[in-house]
């Protein structure tokens, strides 16, 4: 009798990795055609940081072995803003990233990011609570609820990450516009991620478009429209500098 062959764990991670890497520029496609068919004004900027562009201290308390801090990443890191004023909205900063906070997927482009809840109570983001985005990429993209107030949240990366860092959402009335924001810190989670982040940009635009998405899906949800188009600043940060501030 001759036994089934038994497929290695190393064989079905690699397996999965090749899988995710065909179906990657199919994910790339979808978004930047949804991008371009955007009525919207853009405006972007890029420019070389320093020790100013690090991200805030994690709290030690949500710092564990999964955990996938900024020097855990390769390459430089990429301190971005996205950013919208909304005109037409008569909701409080509270409001929208209640409903935000209350469904990630009302926001997130469907094409290029599926927020799944794995860990902590069912309902509005907590800190603490346990994310694993679904990405058209090599990796999903797990992350943790660093901080939560009623006007703004933050991630952090865990392992199998695509990239190593943090992300914050937020939002704020300014005179009579509200005002939404979303500040990435990353970098490469590791040498393929790199080549696919910095060296070919294909993970950089697909990060582009998806909080572009994001923003303009804020407006709607608040009841406005983008007032002067979509803010997004970049600064490049190099590796010897990309350290994180204790906590």
């Amino acid at each position: 009798m001759t036994s089934a062959h038994t497929e290695q764990p190393w064989q079905a991670s690699r397996r999965r990795r090749i899988g995710v890497l065909l179906r990657f520029p199919a994910g790339m496609a979808i978004t930047s055609w949804n991008y371009l068919w955007r009525v919207c004004a853009l405006h972007r900027s890029e420019s070389a940081g320093d020790s100013s562009d690090l991200p805030p201290a994690v709290p030690a308390a949500l710092v564990d072995r999964r955990s996938k801090r900024l020097t855990d990443g390769v390459g430089p890191m990429l301190h971005r803003r996205f950013s919208v004023l909304i005109e037409g909205s008569g909701a409080s900063p509270q409001e929208l990233m209640g409903a935000v906070m209350a469904d990630l997927n009302r926001a997130a482009p469907s094409s290029a990011a599926v927020f799944d809840k794995t860990a902590g109570s069912a309902g509005t983001i907590q800190v603490g609570d346990e994310y694993r985005v679904r990405m058209p990429g090599p990796w999903d993209g797990p992350v943790r609820v660093l901080h939560r107030d009623p006007v703004s949240f933050r991630f952090g990366t865990l392992r199998g990450h695509l990239e190593a860092g943090q992300i914050e959402f937020r939002a704020r009335r300014e005179g009579e516009l509200l005002s939404f924001g979303i500040e990435a810190w990353s970098r490469a989670g590791d040498r393929l991620a790199d080549v696919l982040y910095c060296r070919l940009r294909l993970s950089k635009e697909i990060q582009f478009n998806m909080w572009v998405h994001f923003c303009l899906r804020a407006a709607a949800i608040a009841g406005g429209r983008p007032h002067g188009g979509i803010t997004v600043d970049t600064r490049v940060v190099g590796a010897a500098d990309c350290r994180e501030v204790p906590a």
